[in-house]
């Protein structure tokens, strides 16, 4: 299974889904690849918020050599499912979808609630790792016997 988790700049909420998820897969020696993604160019190349490395860190999950990218339609080739962090998310991979096989990948990580952005307070980042985090074991429980 290979994953995708998408957000706004790749700094914050993706990295740590990124992270999350790979630590957790591995945990339960499942064979999958998880990477992650922005809509938003601002920080391509650049790794993720300090205060994203701090709370996974924190955690026990290192996503300090995680490298922020921009989201591009091949991503709709390389990976089985596409998790985003929240709606204006999800509406602006849909719009780059070529068709239903793209779109059907496509979905809001924590089902109908949204990831919220922790960028501008920073007493956000832990309880958005727990939330995060409840996400995966989800997405863990329904995809780790298909």
């Amino acid at each position: 299974m290979k994953i995708l988790m998408v957000c706004l700049g790749n700094i914050c909420r993706s990295p740590l889904a990124e992270g999350i998820m790979q630590h957790l897969a591995d945990k339960e020696r499942l064979d999958w690849e998880v990477d992650s993604a922005g809509t938003g160019n601002w920080h391509i190349g650049s790794p993720p918020d300090r205060r994203s490395i701090r709370a996974a860190a924190d955690e026990g999950v290192d996503i300090s050599r995680q490298i922020c990218r921009l989201f591009r339609v091949s991503d709709f080739d390389k990976f089985d499912l596409i998790l985003v962090m929240d709606k204006s998310n999800l509406s602006d991979i849909l719009a780059k979808a070529r068709n239903n096989v793209d779109r059907n990948k496509v979905k809001l990580l924590l089902g109908d609630k949204i990831v919220p952005d922790p960028y501008y307070d920073d007493t956000q980042f832990a309880p958005v790792f727990k939330l995060i985090e409840a996400g995966c074991k989800e997405i863990i429980k329904e995809y780790k016997t298909k």
